[in-house]
């Protein structure tokens, strides 16, 4: 029985005024070995108040004018000796007993955001397809998609997912604790989180109706085989096609959750507010979803499409009805979608979870697909998982509880003002769609190996990559945006990388400049270690957008003397470690009308983020730090980019952060580079494509420098053969041999990759297309013995 919406909710407030619920977990901790390096974990550190103000000042000197760069540094200075230190120490002392300072700063920037989550918030993944080719298909690829990720919640349930690590470090793992059965439910005060731990059910979405059957029983287990779970997504994609999808498009309320969230607030009080009606029931419903699945009837044909399609659907219009997969979303929800071709995606809800949370979620669910279709061919093959659930097809009926596995369709009721408000969010909708572009660049002459093989950093050089390209069409740098994990830490989620350096800002200028190939590299070199140093620095919490954003939000608060907070949050609480007690359950659906086949069978950063203003009022004057320009230069982010993905991703993306800037989303696969470029409509393609033309040019230049490298790919076991006489292949043929040269990879050819985009004078190839021109043009005019003078451009017929 669902239990109230209102008791559902993470409470904004700590549960003992100043007591922090986090830190119930460190007394008692739970078995199991997900969380059990928890409790040793460090606490995310307060950076010292002087190193963050150099760094700042450091990360907008390459931004700024020396006007404004003056200013920034008296507004710096000015901030260290009077509200700086003040603040510094109130935040030291509101961080006491908490897991982390800068939490519930973070959720608050998250959940009191009023824009529509969907374009703004929420990223997505495009999964590769399915290497089996006969799950391809839209109801196969969904139930193995769906059995494999249920194994996934049953592992974090049952507390046997091994933890992450990397290069041997623990890393945290709370974030899985809040990645299924959560859902944003906005409010009149800001967004608030509520969970349901134990819910049992999976919401469906086809042709925007809602539909739902349970998959779990009360011990975590699954009760459906694939099989089975094909079976219940088969008659619901029947049953879904029965309505025509124009009249199914009046009744999509999942375009409701891409609404302002204050607005969307007061549609959901009209949704709970008749008792007559099951609308209550059916928002429980979907509130406490295990996850949502969405089943879209249409079929992207290019990467760019796939793309857009997973962050925000499709808008298509016919006869004035929206009746694109945009109506067949509920964004305040995890959300696996799977296309008519089987194509699939997953886009999340981002408050609680980063991208690398989800990631290995991603990961594990594509792993498990493959590992469970060997064990069809050879039983003894590996399983992912420490334990796995009992053969749902040999236990006694009777075991699996209170459970109905036949397929619900939710009916809500359409009032009037449903109706309306559900027009008018598909219009706005659509419009915000119809505001953004997507494109996509699968670059495969290279990738990780060739890179590393040039002694490089990967992700310093795509980023390296970013910025050249942007110069090239612009003539300047601008804020640049990455983040990098701190979950070497307790609840550690991200620090600010900031990317343009006066290194970086050297090697631009240097590169399409008329300056020898080795001056290019070395100042890529320098760029390229410069930005690895600052990830180092970051990823151990040492940087300065965290910190100045949690000064900004102690001032913004006006926390007293004592660290209490002066006004209240209104949004969601320092969440609770993996073993503390969590939100009350949403709660799960009633058990009603059956859906039934036609033949009878029964078969879902943070300082660039407006902050709602606290309640008490904060000290009359801005600190000068925040005050000057420059801080809303910083957080005025131009290209947000992220490095996000493994084999089993096609690509990841986000909108843009700014209306003028471009949101990156890349992978970075040892023989391939897979960027997502997104904008409201600031050349996406030309921006790809100069991205494009970069990597070529940079690898012609490398070559011709590093003229001598070894074959990533080239196996050790070659440097172990030896022309020995005595050798048991001496009369097993005659040794074929190749003419010496250059392995493949770092073979200079220069015709292939000659020549970037864009205009002329930024232009390497064209400019010695045209050094060869008018050579030939003064050979030929002294052989024929022309003493007049040129005047004009001689037109070369070759030309057209």
């Amino acid at each position: 029985m669902p239990s109230s919406l209102n008791g559902s909710l993470a409470s904004s407030q700590p549960p003992d005024g100043d007591t922090d619920p986090s830190s119930v977990h460190n007394s008692k901790p739970k078995p199991g070995i997900t969380y059990a390096g928890q409790d040793k974990l460090p606490k995310l550190p307060i950076p010292e108040l002087e190193d963050t103000c150099k760094r700042y000042s450091d990360a907008l000197r390459p931004l700024q004018s020396h006007r404004e760069q003056r200013e920034t540094e008296i507004a710096v200075q000015e901030f260290l000796k009077r509200d700086g230190p003040v603040l510094q120490e109130k935040l030291k002392k509101y961080a006491t007993g908490k897991s982390s300072y800068i939490e519930q700063f973070w959720y608050d920037s998250y959940l009191n955001f009023d824009n529509p989550v969907v374009l703004n918030l929420n990223p997505f993944f495009l999964l590769e397809d399915d290497p089996t080719p006969a799950r391809n298909n839209q109801v196969t690829r969904a139930a193995s998609l769906v059995t494999s990720a249920l194994s996934f919640v049953r592992a974090v349930r049952k507390e046997e997912l091994p933890p992450d690590t990397v290069r041997g470090n623990p890393l945290c793992m709370y974030q899985y604790s809040r990645l299924f059965g959560t859902a944003r439910v906005p409010t009149e005060h800001g967004c608030q989180i509520g969970q349901d731990e134990g819910g049992k059910h999976l919401v469906v979405l086809c042709r925007g109706q809602f539909y739902w059957f349970d998959v779990l029983d009360d011990n975590s287990d699954l009760i459906m085989t694939e099989k089975d779970m094909a079976v219940n997504l088969q008659v619901i994609v029947d049953d879904a096609i029965q309505t025509p999808i124009q009249d199914a498009a009046k009744g999509a309320l999942g375009v409701l959750s891409t609404e302002n969230r204050k607005i969307w607030a007061g549609l959901r009080d009209v949704l709970t507010r008749d008792e007559d009606s099951n609308n209550a029931e059916c928002l429980s419903t979907v509130d406490s979803a295990i996850f949502i699945l969405c089943l879209d009837y249409t079929e992207p044909q290019t990467s760019a499409q796939l793309c857009g399609n997973m962050l925000c659907g499709s808008s298509e219009v016919v006869k004035g009805v929206q009746i694109g997969t945009c109506t067949n979303r509920w964004y305040d929800k995890l959300q696996i979608i799977v296309c008519k071709n089987g194509s699939a995606g997953i886009n999340f809800e981002h408050t609680g979870v980063d991208g690398h949370t989800v990631l290995r979620m991603a990961s594990d669910v594509y792993t498990d697909t493959i590992l469970r279709f060997a064990k069809s061919i050879n039983g003894h093959s590996p399983s992912l998982w420490i334990s796995t659930s009992p053969d749902p097809s040999k236990r006694d009926p009777s075991s699996f509880g209170d459970v109905s596995t036949t397929p619900h369709k939710l009916e809500w009721d359409m009032v009037p003002e449903l109706s309306t408000a559900l027009r008018f969010a598909e219009t706005r909708l659509a419009d915000l769609i119809q505001q953004n572009e997507f494109q996509t660049l699968d670059f495969e002459a290279y990738g990780k190996n060739f890179i590393t093989s040039m002694g490089f950093s990967p992700d310093a050089f795509v980023q390296m990559a970013f910025q050249a390209a942007y110069y090239g069409l612009y003539g300047r740098v601008e804020c640049t945006y990455e983040p990098a994990m701190t979950k070497f830490f307790l609840h550690g989620r991200t620090e600010a990388i900031r990317s343009v350096t006066a290194e970086s800002v050297a090697f631009v200028q240097t590169f399409w400049a008329e300056v020898s190939a080795a001056q290019k590299v070395e100042a890529l070199q320098k760029a390229s270690q410069k930005h690895t140093n600052i990830t180092r620095e970051c990823s151990k919490a040492q940087g300065q957008d965290r910190h100045l954003y949690a000064l900004f939000s102690v001032w913004q608060r006006g926390l007293d003397e004592d660290g209490a907070e002066a006004a209240s949050s209104n949004g969601y609480s320092s969440p609770t470690d993996a073993g503390s007690p969590r939100s009350s359950p949403i709660g799960s659906p009633k058990r009603d009308t059956n859906l039934s086949s036609e033949n009878g069978d029964s078969h879902g950063s943070p300082a660039s983020r407006p902050v709602s203003q606290a309640q008490g009022p904060p000290p009359q004057q801005m600190p000068s730090l925040f005050a000057d320009s420059g801080w809303d230069r910083i957080n005025n982010t131009i290209l947000s980019t992220s490095n996000c993905g493994n084999p089993s991703l096609r690509q990841f993306g986000f909108g843009p952060t700014s209306g003028d800037g471009f949101g990156i989303g890349y992978i970075i696969k040892d023989d391939s580079i897979a960027i997502c470029a997104s904008s409201k409509h600031r050349q996406t393609q030309r921006f790809v494509d100069a991205i494009d033309a970069y990597f070529l040019e940079i690898r012609r230049l490398l070559r011709m420098v590093q003229s001598k490298a070894t074959s990533p790919r080239a196996s050790r076991a070659r440097e172990a053969e030896r022309p020995d006489v005595g050798s048991r292949f001496k009369t097993k043929g005659r040794v074929i041999k190749g003419e010496k040269e250059l392995p493949e990879e770092v073979k200079v050819e220069e015709d292939e990759d000659d020549g970037l985009g864009g205009y002329g004078f930024f232009d390497a190839g064209m400019l010695l297309q045209a050094i060869k021109a008018n050579e030939d043009e003064k050979a030929s005019e002294k052989a024929v013995g022309q003493a007049r003078r040129s005047v004009g451009k001689k037109l070369r017929l070759s030309e057209y």
